[in-house]
């Protein structure tokens, strides 16, 4: 008997709102942004938890909701409304979609360095919502998948670094040979149930003090 699918956990999905104007037509043309942005979600089974406004308090509520991905809807120029989006993710990142018309190159390349994972110029239509959401989920965890090996490749660098000045030390302090220093290294770091590199730094620490 086959077991049933592992059921998926829906996206929570915070919309950001940053309205251009105050005037009626403003007021009505980010109505009409708003009507199409959460049929598109709702037709698509994203879960809305909540709908922000673009100000000082943002990094704070995205804080207390914690959702797994981040929408602007932002008619013009959003970089300050980035500001606060970069606050709120720097720790824990998340990706993050902006609707816009503003095409300029450089409220553009503000964007991705800010870490939006998908610039999406007059394509805020319901239909398109849902592929638009999938392909910058899809490249977010590429990228976090990429920054973790990155990530991983450099503390086994340094990691080996370390290894060696340790090795280092043992040869010139008792005359061993490489192999041996290498080889008593291991035995101590197993002896205490330590990491290589972390048995290494506590050699090269004691050797600091004298």
């Amino acid at each position: 008997m086959k077991s049933p699918p592992p059921v998926q956990r829906t996206l929570r999905i915070v919309v950001v709102n940053s309205v251009s104007g105050a005037g009626e037509q403003a007021m009505a043309a980010q109505a009409r942004r708003n009507t199409a942005l959460r049929i598109g979600l709702l037709e698509s089974g994203y879960d809305i938890v909540a709908s922000l406004p673009a100000d000082i308090f943002l990094p704070e509520r995205i804080a207390q909701i914690q959702p797994d991905m981040i929408i602007i809807d932002s008619e013009s120029d959003a970089r300050d409304v980035l500001e606060h989006i970069v606050i709120a993710t720097r720790d824990e990142p998340r990706p993050i979609v902006l609707f816009t018309d503003d095409q300029d190159q450089g409220s553009m390349d503000a964007a991705i360095d800010a870490g939006v994972s998908a610039y999406i110029v007059a394509g805020l239509q319901a239909g398109r919502v849902k592929p638009v959401l999938d392909v910058a989920l899809a490249r977010f965890r590429r990228e976090r998948r990429l920054l973790d090996e990155l990530s991983d490749t450099r503390r086994q660098l340094a990691d080996r670094k370390l290894v060696e000045r340790a090795k280092g030390l043992l040869m010139a302090k008792s005359g061993l040979s490489e192999e041996q220093a290498y080889q008593k290294l291991r035995s101590m770091a197993m002896n205490r149930k330590l990491k290589l590199a972390e048995l290494a730094q506590r050699v090269l620490d004691v050797e600091d003090l004298f």
